[in-house]
């Protein structure tokens, strides 16, 4: 074998291009190799090219068989319709070698095709373009149920052309198409296509290969179909067999809501208890609200449909108390519309049954309340017994809360204004019993308005709570409530005369904000200043001090510095720094940087009228406390 014909089997077997298949004879003719040898290595070449014809020829068809195979395995797996039809048109112009492929679909209730898939298309037009039956190249496909081949679209005059149509084709800048028809035994249902952006010809066996193509689309969209089917036959089934259920479970659900009620009743359940047993019964959600019973009471308590909500009326005596609201069950079985109302009823006996039990208990709240400010010298073991049966802390801090309710320009008088006040009485004393209860403390009306008495919690002072309070029953009653608080009474059941006393300083308190045009605040002896150290019956001079010049003092220990003595010497100058300075006999400059020192420690406002006064008492009882340490 000579070396030229080893150069071609080379060639062969790595695959080369056509054009390297001349590399042999122009090498040999340029070697000077005579006619003979030449015409012998052309026959030598032609045979090797028709070798690489066969071998590529068997390539792409064992190319087109593995696709197909795996087009049918596909069909065999179908989960997804759209993701077989996107594989077909993947697969197809993958093997055709096109630049786009694409797959429509006739819309039988439109009249019209769509485009369903589309491989390598660039133009957001040709992706949602809709052609009439009968236009393009497309609708020509459809009518004629025959592949049709174009290597120059808009030069075929073969089919009808449209404006829409050639459009979408322009932008995306095809020239030569391919289109073969879906076809379902006579009917066509879409076309499946394979363009190029260039003149190119399609050769029959590549019409051959998209038609397998497009019959493996046309059996993955009849297989979708008839599974679509089957599934809403089975829906319908199983809609029919839910509704023969849900008739046999009515009269189950209302046996068992009958037994859950009756035995919440019977075990002390609450209303939440009932909703939450009827929302599992009735699959949906129930809650009682104090609000929204109106069209349920209209018709006489029955439950009635609001929207997609049902609604009972919780009622007693002609009183509605509230409702019961179902969510979530818009079309409720008229049993269980029975068993809502039913629960209705139960709520409304457990809601009259908790209203007589907590009015009972505020009265007995009121009353040892009442007991230990009129009477402090009865058995302490019995107070603290009662105190235990309300849930009372009587071992920890409590204050005594003087409380009323104050309106602006409220000078009516007359029948109308003693009737409001009475009102506001009863209001402010049912908040303050809520309050109670909910603190663990007591509460009793009083004196035109109401006193309580409220454990401190963790890091609470009675300022901080009579705050609390104030915000608290304003923001229930909307209306302003000035709370005055006394100074923490320790133990007030081993203490209880302490409380009498606890209450009076309450009540002045109370009368000093009102008089300083603070209602609607709460506040302690200790917010207001040498007036509350009048009004406080425990005269804590050390603590006024404290809060008033106690940062001066402490920074004076800690760096050795004379600002008390500056501040002494600067209010008996009469505020002057000149004459503060003779005084001191320092200067000018000195005075001033201690001032301002003060300042910082004290607020920018310790000059004002008001603080001024406040400060110069707090250094008279400061030297008086000194005094009286030094002797």
């Amino acid at each position: 074998m000579s070396h030229e014909h080893v150069s071609y089997l080379e060639l062969l077997a790595r695959g080369a291009a056509t054009e390297a298949y001349d590399r042999p004879v122009l090498l040999a003719r340029a070697s000077g190799a005579g006619p003979e040898a030449l015409a012998e290595l052309e026959e030598a070449k032609q045979l090797a090219l028709r070798v690489r014809a066969e071998l590529e020829g068997r390539r792409r068809r064992e190319a087109e068989l593995s696709a197909l195979f795996a087009t049918a395995h596909d069909l065999a797996g179908l989960r997804d319709l759209d993701a077989v039809l996107r594989a077909i048109v993947q697969r197809a112009r993958s093997l055709l070698g096109t630049e786009c492929a694409y797959l429509s679909l006739n819309d039988p209730v439109a009249g019209d095709t769509y485009m369903r898939v589309t491989e390598g298309s660039v133009s957001a037009r040709f992706q949602q373009v809709r052609l009439g039956m009968g236009e393009g190249l497309g609708g020509l496909v459809a009518q004629t149920a025959r592949p049709y081949v174009t290597d120059d679209y808009f030069g075929d005059a073969r089919f009808q052309h449209t404006r829409t149509i050639d459009t979408a084709v322009r932008d995306e800048g095809l020239v030569a198409i391919l289109g073969v028809p879906l076809s379902l035994g006579s009917q066509v249902i879409g076309v499946l296509f394979a363009a190029d952006r260039r003149a190119r010809v399609f050769e029959r066996e590549q019409v051959a290969l998209l038609c397998s193509f497009a019959a493996h689309a046309a059996v993955a969209i009849d297989t979708a179909n008839l599974l679509a089917e089957t599934r809403s036959a089975l829906a319908e089934l199983e809609r029919a067999n839910d509704i023969i259920r849900e008739h046999s479970g009515v009269i189950e659900r209302a046996s068992e809501v009958h037994d859950r009620l009756s035995e919440l009743v019977l075990h002390g359940g609450g209303v939440h208890d009932v909703a939450h047993a009827v929302s599992e019964v009735l699959g949906g959600t129930v809650e009682f609200t104090d609000e929204g019973a109106g069209a349920a009471r209209r018709v006489g308590g029955h439950a009635v449909r609001e929207g997609d909500d049902w609604v009972a009326a919780v009622s007693a005596g002609g009183e509605t108390l509230g409702a019961l609201v179902l969510h979530g069950q818009p079309d409720l079985d008229p049993v269980d519309q029975r068993t809502l109302e039913r629960a209705a009823l139960v709520t409304s006996l457990l809601l009259l049954a908790r209203r007589s039990a907590g009015e009972a208990e505020q009265r007995v709240r009121g009353e040892l309340l009442d007991d230990l400010l009129d009477a402090p010298d009865r058995d302490r073991r019995l107070l603290r017994e009662r105190a235990a049966r309300l849930r009372t802390d009587s071992e920890a801090p409590h204050v005594v809360l003087a409380a009323r309710i104050d309106r602006a320009g409220a000078a009516d008088t007359g029948a109308d204004a003693g009737g409001r006040e009475s009102a506001d009485r009863q209001r402010l004393w049912s908040a303050a019993t809520h309050l109670a209860a909910t603190r663990h403390g007591l509460a009793s009306a009083r004196d035109g308005g109401t006193v309580l008495l409220l454990p401190l919690g963790p890091g609470e002072s009675a300022a901080d709570l009579a705050r609390g309070t104030a915000r608290t029953l304003g923001g229930t009653l909307r209306e302003p409530v000035t709370v005055g608080a006394s100074a923490p009474v320790r133990a007030p059941l081993d203490h209880p005369d302490q409380v009498a006393v606890a209450y009076e300083e309450a009540r002045r308190c109370l009368d000093a904000l009102r008089m300083l045009h603070r209602s609607g605040q709460g506040a302690a002896a200790e917010d207001l200043g040498f007036l509350g150290l009048l009004l406080a019956d425990s005269r804590d001079i050390d603590g006024f001090v404290d809060r008033t010049v106690g940062q001066v003092v402490a920074y004076d220990r800690r760096r050795g510095t004379d600002l008390v003595r500056t501040l002494d010497a600067y209010f008996a100058s009469g505020m002057s720094p000149a004459r503060t300075k003779d005084e001191l006999h320092v200067h000018v400059n000195t005075v001033a940087q201690r001032l301002e020192r003060v300042g910082r420690l004290l607020g920018p406002d310790w000059q004002s009228p008001s603080r001024a006064l406040e400060i110069q008492l707090a250094l008279r009882l400061h030297a008086l406390a000194d005094a009286v340490t030094a002797t």
